[in-house]
């Protein structure tokens, strides 16, 4: 049964050494709850971004809460590039993990199904196979001869993000942001912040519940009005672009960097 809680309470339930999978910048992320996570302390994380993350994975990397990072990329779009990540990678202060975005969703999927592995096209060639050994390339054992790459599945300990609204019963409305479903779908967990509690159950009609996840995927929910600032939120409100501007432009140094945290976290207990 899904439960909601506090929002301290739902970050409590993160553990240090935990893999904890978190989506894109634009599918919902929770950083009301980084905020928490931070201002607990959280350390040793395995981030795993699906498929590429920004403002929320540099944050945890700056902070010293990340011991290994399997993404895509980590990128602050228009901002540019994401600083900490940039000086994390050049100082060696993670584990490293580099993969692509078809391999990161056919890990989840292979967890989903219940398999070790997912077969792969594309990456064939790629020096990635030189630093992922973990990835093998075989004999297609069906149809014509050909090589293929298998990946093993991910099953992230924890899968967390923001969506705009749950009802009582757990279920979770993510609209047309699949790879939400994904996530829950691969996770042993998934603590999901929301901007609102409603009375009406989202699975009554056909219409709703199409876009929603149900609370069978959900284990803990708690409330975060404007959880994904000064990220946007699809449908509530648009990215607050200066202000991942000048992130981007403090973050450049160690000190504007942790300027910029002491900031943001003061921020985000006023919002609470």
């Amino acid at each position: 049964m899904t439960e909601i809680v506090a929002l301290e309470a739902l970050v409590a339930r993160i553990a240090p050494r935990q893999s904890l999978a978190i989506p894109v910048d634009s599918s919902g992320v929770a950083m009301a709850a980084t905020a928490a996570l931070l201002e607990a302390g959280i350390r040793d994380l395995g981030l795993i971004c699906v498929p590429v993350s920004g403002l929320q994975a540099d944050l945890l990397i700056g902070a010293g809460a990340i011991a290994s990072l399997e993404t895509s990329a980590v990128s602050l779009g228009e901002a540019g590039a994401a600083p900490r990540f940039v000086s994390g990678v050049k100082s060696g202060a993670f584990t490293l993990r580099d993969s692509t975005c078809p391999a990161i969703f056919a890990g989840l999927l292979a967890a989903q199904k219940g398999v070790p592995f997912m077969p792969i096209a594309g990456i064939i060639g790629s020096d990635l196979l030189n630093v992922r050994p973990d990835w093998r390339v075989i004999d297609s054992p069906v149809g014509e001869a050909r090589k293929v790459v298998v990946v093993p599945a991910i099953s992230p300990d924890v899968a967390l993000f923001h969506a705009p609204e749950a009802d009582r019963a757990g279920n979770v409305r993510i609209g047309r942001h699949r790879e939400l479903a994904n996530l829950a779908y691969a996770a042993k967990r998934t603590l999901v912040t929301v901007e609102r509690i409603v009375d009406r159950n989202l699975l009554d009609t056909e219409d709703s519940a199409a876009g929603v996840l149900p609370s069978l995927y959900v284990d803990t929910i708690a409330v975060a009005a404007r959880g994904a600032w000064p990220l946007a939120l699809w449908d509530e409100y648009p990215a607050d672009e200066a202000e991942v501007a000048r992130y981007a432009a403090m973050a450049r140094s160690e000190d504007g960097f942790r300027a910029y945290l002491s900031a943001f976290l003061s921020h985000r207990k006023q919002a609470a």
